[in-house]
């Protein structure tokens, strides 16, 4: 597995470079040796932030944790990506699609049987056109997390959505 690190406002130490290979490093284990980890670590006044992404075959594998101390975060961060490993095996490497992104010990591991995923609930809504701004705030005054609309610029279903720090993402088809 090759692990790529950069850092955003944040000089990458030898000691972070050794906590994140030796952390991260630890998921080679589940993955094929040419997969490629990025590993994005980030300062914001008190914040501590690791973002891991590794992308598999039609999947990509991401977590973000945030703390008052980088090792900290680099410890969750790969303690979550293994539980997401675990917990989605049997739909990652369904069919073997995907089995070339693993490695073979992985595979062939038994698990225990996971929760299936339920949809308890369908629900249908008029989408109108709107400007992302727009659709910001009706998702406000609904109280919810996110709001899907067709932007009116592009006549594409966009989704917006709160992030931290009260700040929104918008999220656009890729064609």
């Amino acid at each position: 597995m090759n692990i790529i690190i950069t850092g955003k406002n944040i000089d990458i130490t030898e000691g972070l470079k050794e906590a994140v290979n030796e952390k991260i490093g630890k998921l080679a284990k589940y993955f094929s040796d040419d997969t490629t980890a990025k590993v994005t670590l980030s300062v914001e006044k008190d914040r501590q932030k690791i973002e891991v992404t590794i992308p598999v075959k039609g999947n990509i594998i991401r977590s973000e944790q945030v703390s008052s101390d980088m090792y900290v975060s680099i410890d969750l961060v790969q303690e979550i990506i293994e539980r997401q490993l675990k917990k989605y095996k049997n739909k990652l490497v369904d069919k073997k699609q995907n089995a070339v992104s693993f490695s073979q010990a992985f595979i062939e591991r038994e698990v225990e049987e996971e929760e299936e995923i339920k949809i308890v609930r369908t629900k249908q809504f008029d989408i109108k056109p709107m400007y992302p701004e727009d659709a910001c705030i009706q998702m406000e005054l609904l109280g919810h997390d996110f709001y899907v609309f067709l932007n009116a610029e592009t006549d594409q279903v966009n989704v917006v959505y709160k992030r931290k720090g009260n700040t929104y993402g918008l999220m656009e088809p890729e064609l």
